[in-house]
């Protein structure tokens, strides 16, 4: 299913996920060296994620909307509806990835000297 989801996401969806990657690394590089450098980054690049996910949900919904346009009698086939819940894909994996990076930045603060 979310390797279905993938195959089938554009490139501005797939952007939108690889930010999410990018705090994640930075919450991981955290809990293994502490510094107040990588914290300091922690809530743009937060930010940022969030930002992307939101992105990449809305193009979806607006391609769903789209598409749903398109068409002469305003009918919400099986088709539709898993394109509409395709576009939930990258405010998911955007979230979870900031839901890991938060934890290993906990992690991090509970090692600090």
């Amino acid at each position: 299913m979310f390797t279905d989801a993938l195959r089938n996401a554009g490139i501005a969806a797939l952007v939108s996920m690889f930010v999410g990657l990018v705090p994640l690394g930075f919450g991981i590089l955290y809990a293994a060296q502490p510094t107040e450098q990588r914290l300091a980054l922690m809530r743009p690049l937060s930010l940022a994620a969030i930002f992307a996910g939101i992105h990449g949900f809305a193009l979806g919904v607006v391609n769903f909307l789209r598409g749903l346009a398109l068409n002469e009698t305003l009918t919400i086939t099986h088709a539709d509806v898993v394109g509409l819940s395709e576009s939930f894909v990258t405010i998911f994996f955007d979230f979870g990835c900031l839901m890991l990076a938060w934890l290993c930045v906990a992690v991090g603060l509970w090692r600090r000297p």
